[in-house]
């Protein structure tokens, strides 16, 4: 969406002439969870003033109890008043940064995190890092008291329409929806998957495309509800079928120039870029954990359903890891197909993005690119091509994230600590419980 940089006294006038009864003050924990602190406008004044206290020992993955308080700083570029909550009069919200109570960012804000990264790569003489989401969903249809059930809403395949695609009526409403909160919608459209939709918005500055995600995953699951489905960007919610992932474009900026683009260079690729996706595949094993954060999202990462499987990369074919589009000149990026819609977008651009630093700075070559499917290569050849592949669960994901240092900085200390615990506990939890595939295959065979 066009970025609008708003003044206090912009913010003031709308409000007023909007009829702006409440605030919701938005932002992000480290499980990539959408919180926010609901305050009425009167409130207005000390929120621009940036006095706007919360508890944060009540956010997983934050603080102890004994150091509490901390503090939301609105960023005002982020104002948006929704559109269907207009009963008791609009609600607009901002998406906050979260401060302690010394003036400094806090140390566990994947968005702040994030910022962390960006000045790094402003260090290195870059301007902006771009990303392009393609996230995808699934719409479950909710019974008569309003709970989910396991019945997808359609049996549609890729870009099916009506009647097939019954879905069609809810995703038009979403993108009209997204349009009047001022996104640029790209295209719309069944994917391969029953049940399982995507919508593409335009690319953005990292931070601006990671706050519009999480309001994206908002809208969708808004609008799904009133049509009587419910939305969900689980990775992996059904057996047999595809999965949802969320391939991310990313470019490198200096001014108004596409670094990743040399005409005269290989595929038109320049020496940069190829350090970047040097570093992509040099970390790749590391980053997955951020980018596939929970025990289900290892359902799709396996072979047979689209999902890449194996660190490698391509000019053109899809099963590799990291593809590079056809598009050149300022269009010119690469295409990370890994990442799943359960990711904290602002945790895993922060790993993506010091990866390929990472590359640059120790100019690291990428292995020769993968032009032959590498679901039908044996062991053998994947090893000839030096093809690895990614961890198998989270639990290896993990070991394999502790042991990589720039990762590690990457996330900060702190949210690498709190993430680690958290996902350390997902996978014990997970270990422990007996499943019905279990005890079809076992109970009456022992």
């Amino acid at each position: 969406m066009a970025k609008v940089n708003y003044t206090v006294e912009d913010i003031k006038r709308i409000a007023k002439d909007e009829n702006v009864r409440f605030l919701r003050l938005m932002f992000t924990d480290i499980m990539g969870t959408i919180k926010n602190v609901e305050v009425p406008v009167s409130q207005l004044n000390k929120v621009l003033e940036n006095k706007m206290m919360f508890d944060g020992s009540s956010i997983e993955g934050f603080v102890r109890i004994e150091e509490s308080d901390m503090y939301l700083y609105p960023d005002l570029s982020t104002w948006m008043i929704f559109p269907w909550e207009s009963e008791h009069g609009k609600v607009a919200r901002l998406i906050c940064d979260i401060y302690n109570p010394d003036g400094t960012p806090f140390a566990g804000d994947p968005r702040g995190n994030l910022k962390r990264a960006l000045k790094h790569m402003q260090e290195m003489g870059f301007t902006a890092f771009n990303l392009g989401p393609e996230p995808e969903f699934f719409l479950f249809k909710l019974d008569e008291d309003g709970k989910v059930t396991k019945t997808l809403n359609d049996k549609g395949g890729y870009f099916d329409f009506a009647p097939t695609d019954l879905g069609e009526n809810c995703r038009r409403d979403i993108v009209l929806e997204l349009e009047s909160l001022g996104f640029e919608v790209e295209a719309s459209h069944h994917e391969v998957a029953p049940g399982q939709h995507e919508i593409d918005f335009k690319y953005a500055d990292v931070i601006e495309a990671c706050d519009n995600i999480q309001t994206f995953k908002l809208v969708v699951k808004t609008i799904a509800r009133k049509h009587g489905l419910h939305a969900t960007f689980m990775p992996k919610p059904l057996f047999g079928i595809n999965g949802s992932g969320m391939h991310c474009n990313m470019s490198l900026f200096k001014d108004n120039q596409n670094v990743f683009f040399d005409p005269e260079g290989p595929l038109q690729l320049s020496q940069t870029a190829y350090h970047f996706l040097g570093g992509l595949i040099e970390h790749a094993r590391a980053y997955t954990a951020v980018c596939n954060p929970t025990v289900n999202s290892y359902k799709r990462l396996v072979p047979g359903y689209e999902a890449p499987v194996y660190v490698a990369w391509s000019g053109r074919n899809r099963s590799p890891l990291i593809r590079v589009p056809e598009s050149r000149g300022l269009s010119t990026r690469l295409e990370l197909r890994s990442v799943d819609p359960a990711a904290n977008p602002y945790l895993a651009m922060a790993v993506l993005l010091e990866a390929g630093l990472d590359g640059i700075t120790r100019e690291l070559t990428p292995p020769p690119a993968v032009d032959r499917n590498i679901y039908i290569m044996n062991e053998e050849e994947r090893a000839e091509a030096l093809i690895k592949d990614l961890p198998s669960t989270l639990h290896n994901a993990i070991k394999e994230l502790r042991v990589d240092p720039v990762m590690v900085n990457a996330l900060g200390q702190h949210i690498f600590s709190n993430f680690v615990e958290a996902k350390r506990m997902e996978w014990a939890s997970f270990r422990q419980t007996v499943s019905e595939w279990e005890r079809e295959q076992y109970l009456e065979l022992y």
